[in-house]
């Protein structure tokens, strides 16, 4: 299990980020306040708050091909 943060600023990144998601086998939540949806939903990560901060968790320790395909999204 690993959890970080990312911001996603625009409708592209929301797009990108989604492919990005769908190309691994594992499953990827995005939790924002109380909300919790998966990361392969378009729809989803559209009904969050997207002018903060949304927490990623990932249900595998083997992740590093993600890590760093997702690094351009990743914020402090």
């Amino acid at each position: 299990m690993k959890d970080f943060n990312i911001m996603l600023h625009s409708i592209n990144d929301v797009k990108n980020f989604v492919n990005l998601v769908n190309r691994f086998d594992f499953d990827v939540d995005l939790a924002s306040g109380r909300y919790v949806v998966d990361a392969k939903s378009i729809m989803g990560i559209f009904s969050l708050d997207l002018s903060k901060p949304i927490k990623v968790q990932i249900s595998t320790n083997d992740c590093e091909e993600f890590m760093k395909e997702v690094k351009p999204f990743i914020v402090e």
